[in-house]
């Protein structure tokens, strides 16, 4: 079982950026975190981080030829207007949950609204980095709910 966690602009600067929102741990935190969930589950946890479009969109269409069962994805700023990245997570058919760290729904406006979230099976926001965790979860109960 292969989960990918991707994440979008700015989440490599966890721990760096705007700590009363996205908090202090950094980004080596977050991924220690998926990397002892992924033993405590027995599951391979593949993450990926870029500040560039393009580059998310090649690793979702990846993730469609190299095994994966689920997608995890943060998009960041793209959440609220990369119609590339929806259509590149529109594509394929697994099991994919949108998380944000923050509640994007109790901040700036133009952060209420998601276009990649409709092609998802679910969102989580608001819960930090243990969204992530929570996202696992979910995606686990997805795939076995369909077997």
């Amino acid at each position: 079982m292969k989960i990918l966690v991707l994440n979008g602009p700015n989440i490599n600067f966890l721990g760096i950026r705007e700590k009363g929102i996205y908090g202090n741990k950094d980004y080596n935190h977050l991924l220690e975190q998926l990397e002892a969930k992924g033993r405590l589950e027995n599951i391979t946890i593949d993450t990926f981080q870029s500040n560039g479009e393009g580059e998310i969109i090649d690793r979702i269409q990846q993730a469609y030829l190299d095994g994966t069962n689920g997608i995890i994805i943060n998009p960041g700023a793209y959440t609220h207007y990369s119609y590339a990245i929806r259509d590149a997570l529109a594509s394929i058919e697994m099991p994919k949950i949108e998380v944000h760290i923050s509640n994007i729904h109790t901040r700036e406006e133009f952060r209420h609204h998601s276009v990649t979230a409709p092609v998802c099976n679910g969102q989580i926001a608001g819960f930090g980095l243990h969204g992530y965790l929570l996202a696992i979860d979910a995606i686990l109960e997805i795939l076995k709910s369909r077997k």
